[in-house]
């Protein structure tokens, strides 16, 4: 029998995955103590399938989706805003965008640190368990809109000299859908980098308090730098429209008419995402067909699809080799979600690193996507790096409806 009973004030992430329990597994038939939870939840961990993980290592796994499915004719013009970072926190480009990601290692109720989690439980339940959620219907407005935060952590200096720096900032994107409308991004709010810790600053100090300062970076063509400017810096526009098209969905430009028209059931989204795999001639560096099929389905999530279509490709996120459940977890912004991991994980200059996404099991949607480093390398450890740490983020802190345009600070650069 399922557990009817609400507790007030807020929602119970088990009470969310017992509709996808079957019966004799439901929490309802425990004493309800925490031990008996964690019990359980180790139970459903024997189902998630390790050994895939460990054999879908994909080269590059991108964060910061948003900026991703801007239109491929922007690309050009704008590369360093549209393709925003890699799972190190940098762009392919090899030229600095408005950085993300936080250093912060987990915390209590957080994914465990090495990617071991203590009490994992099975990442396709909590993701069904999501879609259901996800399929709750939304009124259609005007613009499609969407508000990250963001944090990158890097290592920059000469060998010996080492230090870690970390950058903030705030993004708005508002999606026009109807006729003679525009799509505006605004990236790089309340844009400020500074030193990580205070050992970091005494390091930076030391070197001469430098201006600007350069990382490591894997780019296309090679090995390259990252150039970062200490202090604040100006926000970024741009119009990530082209006529009537207004989102990527691997390598098509797409209208919003395109996206409605998408399947809503899972088997077909996956083979029309498995199509676009094979029409795209930069599917090979992403990992191979299950990490770009993955990328394309998160993508979809953030999009203004139908709520069907939405908790779609949840379920192909769920039914994909090695995707692994992390429980109940907190994001970078303290909110309390569904933690699931990607699998495999991505080498970097900082290390190996492993990217997760953390959802609300109460609605379905996304609050963040994090990259996690999972075994240093010896730069990072150099700079106080340790395993553990979220080198890269990007939360989601309102995706809705609106009817008008956002502002575009006076003090924009074009």
């Amino acid at each position: 029998m399922k557990n009817t009973h609400a507790r007030p004030g807020r929602p119970d992430v088990l009470r969310v995955l017992a509709d996808a329990r079957p019966d004799e597994l439901d929490p309802a038939r425990l004493a309800d103590s925490p031990r008996q939870h964690d019990d359980l939840a180790r139970i459903l961990a024997g189902a998630t399938d390790s050994g895939a993980a460990r054999s879908q290592e994909p080269r590059r796994l991108w964060v910061g989706i948003r900026p991703l499915g801007t239109v491929v004719a922007v690309a050009a013009v704008a590369a360093s805003v549209v393709v925003v970072s890699t799972l190190d926190g940098q762009d392919p480009s090899g030229v600095r965008t408005s950085a993300r990601p936080q250093s912060s290692a987990a915390t209590p109720g957080s994914a465990a640190s090495d990617g071991r989690a203590d009490v994992q439980v099975d990442g396709r339940l909590e993701l069904l368990s999501v879609a259901k959620k996800a399929e709750t219907p939304a009124a259609e407005g005007t613009y499609w809109q969407t508000t990250t935060r963001s944090q990158d952590v890097n290592v920059v200096g000469a060998k010996g000299q080492l230090f870690a720096v970390r950058t903030t900032s705030r993004g708005e994107w508002s999606v026009g859908v109807r006729p003679g409308t525009r799509s505006l991004m605004v990236s790089g709010l309340d844009d400020v980098t500074a030193p990580r810790t205070e050992a970091d600053q005494a390091r930076w100090r030391a070197a001469g308090s430098p201006a600007t300062v350069q990382a490591d970076a894997s780019t296309a063509a090679g090995q390259g730098t990252l150039g970062y400017r200490i202090g604040t810096g100006r926000p970024m526009v741009m119009r990530t429209d082209a006529g009537d098209k207004i989102y990527a969905l691997g390598p098509r430009n797409v209208s919003y008419q395109d996206l409605r028209e998408l399947p809503s059931s899972s088997g077909e989204l996956r083979r029309q995402l498995e199509k676009l795999y094979g029409e795209d001639s930069s599917g090979a560096e992403t990992g191979g067909r299950t990490a770009y099929v993955l990328r394309q389905a998160a993508d979809l999530i953030t999009m203004p699809v139908k709520p069907a279509v939405r908790a779609a490709a949840y379920r192909v996120i769920a039914d994909l080799p090695g995707v692994r459940g992390l429980g109940r977890v907190t994001d970078p912004l303290g909110r309390e979600g569904v933690g699931v991991a990607f699998p495999g994980t991505a080498r970097t200059p900082l290390g190996s690193v492993q990217q997760r996404l953390v959802v609300d099991p109460s609605t379905g949607a996304m609050l963040c996507e994090q990259s996690v480093l999972v075994e240093p390398s010896a730069r990072a450890r150099e700079a106080g790096l340790e395993a553990g740490t979220t080198l890269n983020y990007e939360a989601t802190t309102r995706m809705s409806w609106g009817e008008h345009q956002i502002t575009v600070p006076k003090n924009a650069d074009h």
